[in-house]
């Protein structure tokens, strides 16, 4: 019995020992892949090669400055004309003239459409024969008042007969205002069938041909006045209380690559629930190519912010970057030199002859001039630019 127990605390013993072994194998064999057991190299100095460089000499330079302007947030909108109309017709009849096309420039009282105008010109007749016979009728009344009232004042004719002929009066006159009401809605009616321009503008859309039927209301083309041209903006309603009525503000318009001035004309008292935005129009003079329904932005004034300002002549596209000549002093005080390194640069707005750098330069620096004419110095061992 004590020999089994022996064996059997030997075979657990053995299998405990395999265990231990093959562990601190595993373990070592990934400290050695990890790199633990191989050399390490210290901590060095790399000096990384200097850019090329020339001597300053004549170059002309400029000192990178710091100002400080509003800063823009846009609010995107679209153009509108401040004066557009639908011209629509007030007639059932049949187009028989078009004397426009989309995009004609029009006058005020150009024919624009003529539609049929035959049963028009008919029912105009028709009122001028009616009035004719009540201004007939009207005459005739007249003279036989005439003729009862002197005879009423002679004493050959009664109360009754007299009363009877100014009664008579008053109905042809009645009847002949009646009629001239009707002729006057004849000539009105058939007016309806020219079709003329209310304003000096531009056609938008033409929606009829000729021989096309057009109903009462049914619209046949839009004008709009291209002289007058306003931005309708979404602005939210935090940047909504900055603005006033009557403001002169900045209007970006992308398709051209202009920006042109214009005056806050109208601020929609009511804000899109959706979207928590207000409705706001500027309007002022625009360029030329400025069309109903282009792209634009209006550019809201914020808070100053710094802004870090090169001349443009200072920047030279290398390949993909934006490169410039810092001014750096070297050596001793007593025999400095003033030496031109190349450094690249992250541009941003553009203003005038002027560009914002965004990275890479610091204020109270000097960069060299490209478009100056430049004399150029190279040091021993120094690579010269051209």
């Amino acid at each position: 019995m004590a020999e089994a127990t022996t064996r059997t605390s030997l075979r657990v013993a053995r299998s405990i020992g395999l265990g231990v072994v093959f562990t601190a194998i595993v373990i070592v064999l990934l400290l050695w892949l990890a790199g633990v057991f191989h050399r390490k190299i210290g901590p060095v100095q790399v000096a990384l090669p200097a850019g090329p460089q020339r001597v300053l000499g004549n170059t002309p330079i400029a000192t990178a400055r710091l100002v400080y302007m509003p800063a823009i947030e846009p609010a995107v909108g679209t153009i509108r004309a401040v004066y557009e109309t639908a011209i629509a017709s007030k007639l059932l009849a049949r187009v028989v003239e078009v004397n426009v096309q989309a995009g004609q420039t029009v006058r005020t009282g150009d024919v624009l459409v003529r539609l049929d105008e035959e049963d028009l010109r008919a029912r105009l007749r028709q009122a001028e024969a009616a009035l004719e016979a009540a201004r007939a009728e009207r005459d005739h009344a007249r003279i036989e008042f005439e003729r009862v009232d002197r005879l009423f004042k002679t004493g050959n004719a009664n109360r009754t007969e007299w009363d009877r002929a100014g009664t008579d009066l008053k109905t042809a006159e009645a009847r002949l205002a009646q009629a001239e009401n009707a002729r006057r809605e004849a000539e009105t009616i058939l007016s309806y069938a020219t079709i003329r321009s209310p304003l000096d503008g531009r056609v938008i859309d033409k929606r009829v041909e000729v021989g096309d039927t057009v109903t009462p209301g049914q619209v046949l083309l839009t004008l709009y006045d291209p002289t007058r041209m306003q931005l309708v903006a979404r602005v939210r309603e935090s940047l909504a209380q900055r603005l006033r009525v009557g403001h002169e503000i900045p209007v970006q318009i992308d398709a051209i690559g202009k920006i042109c001035e214009g005056w806050i004309s109208e601020i929609v008292p009511e804000a899109e629930a959706a979207s928590r935005t207000f409705s706001v129009k500027v309007t002022g003079p625009c360029p030329d190519g400025v069309y109903s329904g282009m792209f634009g932005r209006l550019l809201i004034p914020l808070d100053e912010e710094p802004v870090l300002l090169i001349p443009q002549a200072a920047v030279r596209r290398v390949g993909q970057l934006d490169v410039v000549e810092v001014v750096e002093t070297v050596g001793p005080p007593e025999a400095s030199q003033k030496l031109l390194r190349r450094r690249a640069v992250r541009l941003g707005r553009t203003f005038g002859d002027e560009v914002e750098v965004l990275a890479g330069l610091r204020e109270g620096e000097q960069v060299a001039l490209w478009t100056a004419p430049q004399t150029v110095e190279t040091l021993p061992g120094a690579t010269a630019t051209p």
